[in-house]
């Protein structure tokens, strides 16, 4: 009781001091990294703000986070955070910044939270090193800049790590039960995901809490249970709501949460099975790249606002482009091939591992001379939480077979506390006149600086040679100095430990700031100079910002004056016929995507089912897209406006605008008219949602009547897609389809709108 009451009282102590001023200007960096610009993103992850438009218009949309305003299907992820999102919209109104504010602020509260939570045990200067750490980690801001799930997630553990320490502080078993809650909260934000730290939570429990094996025990295993409870919460209302009363279960092959949960989102994650036909084997390199995911479907860039129309990305060479999964070292969608030191290929490293040398030798010298057995000192037992937490998640992806590179914020919390208490421990160890522990700090230094300018190397066309040789200059000059004063205690060694701590940050904070200098990726955020892109490898030779990316296509419906000879994705080297990406439905001729290298013939882009003449990607002097609003939410993230006011007119009461095959072609019209429109098939098109007998009684009920389809159909739908040609009638395109040259372009290309009346 005693030790409890004293805990309380120096934390009451603590509150009561002024603030940090050395934390304001920590806290400003990341506000401006999180917030900065994220007004010009007028969709975001069209995929997500659909769900939102839709969210807005009926609790049965919001509780079940129905993708379109006719509650079909459902998005491909838990509720949570699109219900946050949706009362951000409320709020302040239905707007690309409002669904992405909320991310934003998670990503500054993860920053805080973090300087909390080591500052308490390892000191004020360690949480400084580590809150900064945290807010310059590239993927941290990226991420936080759109409406992906993965920055509130990382906010909400964070949270339930606090809960966890003060439990252990205050031996109170209700802070252990908030704290795994709140993991069963997280689970209903990103589903097996937010498991990853249980591994942490586990170990610190049992070796910080002074109590009986006994209690430990019980106390896990009822905290666990409620952490089950809270978790299958809402799966198991939704799984046990009767079919047809709710949407369907969006990139379930059974319609079921829990076979979500533990399937798509779950063990295929690890294992690599990325099929969408309901098939259980997994899928070989090539049928991986040529496999649509829930998250990777709609690989549509966002682009610089026109401001930034200026900026030059050159390129001395050709580059071939790594197609995911085709086992190059670029791996399946840039993640790298599985192995030991993934985490320090191309596409991984510039996302996360700019620290982890620094990391490492600081884990060695926190441990070191540690027994098994203990005792533990408070510092070694939250060091091991972070470890405990670094260590399974590192290992996830360095063999996991299906994940995209902002996932990897997943490991910015334990990379950032350990360099904030490193910097400080190894400082201290610096300072001792024996041993082997001085020589860590200069080790440390020198390592990470080498490291730093391997994962700049590839970039060199678009950031120059100078910050890579100044980067590994001065960190050898640091490096080298430090080790010959290591038995000198003065004000300018102690500059110099400083100076080299500001090198190691350099690099990160430039990376950090790309999604605002170069454009982000609302789709599949990463960070560096190509990070409109969302691919995360060797930069792009498009002439602009504004270039860089797949945003601005043309939406179903629209056509382009221009032509090609053929549907291929070009690399970024500017090169007529080197490094074709295969897409899904695709062939060798036809079904490729060509990505823009600022050629006025090149930078064209075709989807499956799509033609030749209607891949022409807007450059900066014809298209409007690059004007102060980022339209980065879809490969269609406009609306054929001739289409739409066709359908609207020509609608006699049906529930549905119209159906489509996807969810990539419906999005950019729910969110324009909030209108239900049909994704027959669910995100990718391949959800085993519609029958053709399903499909003909809700002709006749009057639900839908015209089909916009592009080839694009799936699995479970090819017998639907097959019936609705063979039973409609075509309209003609004079009728609906756009002719003009500045036209937006999409995945749907030159598809076909098709009525149908049943009597």
């Amino acid at each position: 009781m005693k030790h409890m009451n004293s805990e309380v009282k120096e934390e009451r102590t603590a509150n009561k001091k002024r603030i940090d001023l050395f934390l304001v200007p920590i806290v400003l960096i990341a506000a401006f990294l999180n917030l900065f610009k994220i007004w010009t993103d007028e969709y975001a992850n069209a995929y997500y703000t659909a769900a939102v438009k839709s969210m807005l218009q009926s609790f049965h949309n919001f509780f079940y986070a129905s993708f379109d305003p006719g509650g079909y299907v459902t998005i491909d992820k838990p509720p949570v955070v699109f219900w946050i999102q949706t009362i951000s919209a409320k709020i302040f109104g239905f707007h690309g910044w409002s669904v992405i504010l909320p991310q934003a602020l998670a990503g500054i509260g993860s920053v805080l939270l973090l300087y909390v939570l080591v500052k308490r045990t390892f000191g004020v200067w360690a949480g400084r090193f580590a809150a900064l750490a945290m807010a310059l980690t590239p993927i941290v801001p990226a991420v936080s800049r759109t409406n992906n799930i993965d920055s509130m997630l990382v906010f909400t553990l964070l949270v339930a790590t606090w809960m966890l320490f003060r439990a252990v502080r205050t031996a109170k078993f209700g802070w252990v039960l908030a704290a795994f809650a709140m993991i069963g909260v997280a689970f209903n934000m990103k589903m097996l995901q937010a498991y990853m730290v249980l591994p942490a939570f586990y170990v610190f429990y049992v070796v910080a809490t002074k109590i009986t094996w006994k209690k430990k025990i019980a106390f896990l295993t009822t905290a666990t249970a409620l952490m089950l409870a809270v978790s299958v919460s809402w799966a198991v209302v939704v799984d046990s709501t009767s079919a047809d009363k709710r949407p369907y279960m969006g990139s379930s092959q059974t319609n079921s949460v829990l076979e979500l949960a533990f399937g798509y989102n779950g063990i295929n994650r690890l294992t690599g099975n990325t099929s969408v036909t309901g098939s259980s084997h997994k899928q070989p390199a090539q049928t991986q790249q040529q496999t649509a995911s829930s998250e990777t479907k709609q690989t549509s860039n966002s682009s610089a606002d026109s401001s930034q129309s200026s900026n030059q990305r050159k390129s001395s060479s050709s580059q071939k482009m790594q197609a995911p999964g085709g086992g190059n070292q670029n791996g399946m969608f840039n993640t790298g091939n599985p192995g030991p030191f993934r985490l320090f290929q191309k596409g991984l490293s510039d996302q996360i591992s700019w620290l982890l040398p620094f990391v490492i030798f600081s884990i060695v010298g926190l441990f070191a001379g540690v027994k098994f057995k203990g005792p533990y000192t408070t510092k070694q037992k939250e060091s091991l939480f972070w470890l405990a937490w670094l260590l399974p998640v590192a290992v996830f992806f360095s063999i996991a077979g299906f994940f995209h590179q902002y996932y990897l914020i997943m490991l910015a919390p334990p990379i950032a506390a350990f360099a904030g208490v490193g910097a400080v421990a190894l400082w201290s160890m610096y300072k001792q006149r024996n041993g082997w522990k001085p020589w860590l700090l200069p080790g440390g230094v020198l390592t990470t600086a080498a490291l730093q300018v391997y994962i700049m190397s590839p970039y060199v066309s678009s950031i120059g040679v100078a910050p890579i040789a100044g980067v590994g200059a001065l960190g050898v000059i640091l490096a080298l100095v430090l080790a010959v004063r290591k038995q000198r205690k003065n004000l300018l060694t102690n500059y110099l430990g400083a100076a080299a701590m500001v090198v190691l940050l350099a690099m990160p904070a430039y990376w950090a700031m790309t999604p605002i200098i170069y454009g982000g990726n609302s789709m599949l955020p990463a960070a560096g100079p190509d990070s409109s892109s969302g691919m995360g490898g060797p930069p792009s030779t498009a002439t602009n910002s504004k270039q860089s990316g797949f945003n601005g296509m043309q939406p179903p419906g629209s056509s382009s004056g221009n032509s090609s000879s053929n549907n291929q994705m070009q690399p970024p080297s500017g090169s007529s016929n080197g490094g074709q990406m295969q897409m899904p439905g695709g062939s060798s001729n036809n079904g490729q995507m060509q990505l823009p290298s600022g050629s006025s013939n090149s930078g064209q882009m075709q989807m499956p089912g799509g033609s030749s003449n209607n891949s022409q990607m807007p450059n900066s002097s014809s298209s409007k897209s690059s004007s102060l609003k980022r339209k980065s939410g879809g490969m269609n993230a406009e609306v054929n406006q001739k289409l739409l006011n066709y359908l609207t007119k020509s609608n006699t009461g049906e529930k549905y605008l119209f159906a489509t095959t996807d969810s990539t072609s419906a999005a950019p019209y729910i969110i324009k008219t909030g209108k239900p429109v049909m994704a027959m098939g669910g995100f990718s098109g391949s959800d085993p949602i519609l029958t053709v007998s399903k499909l003909k009684a809700m002709i006749k009920k009057g639900e839908v009547k015209y089909f916009y389809l592009s080839g694009m159909g799936k699995g479970g739908q090819s017998d639907v897609i097959t019936w609705i040609k063979e039973n409609s009638k075509e309209i003609p395109s004079s009728k609906w389809q756009s002719t003009s040259s500045s036209a937006q372009q999409g995945p749907s290309g030159n598809g076909t709108l098709y009525e149908i009346t049943l009597k």
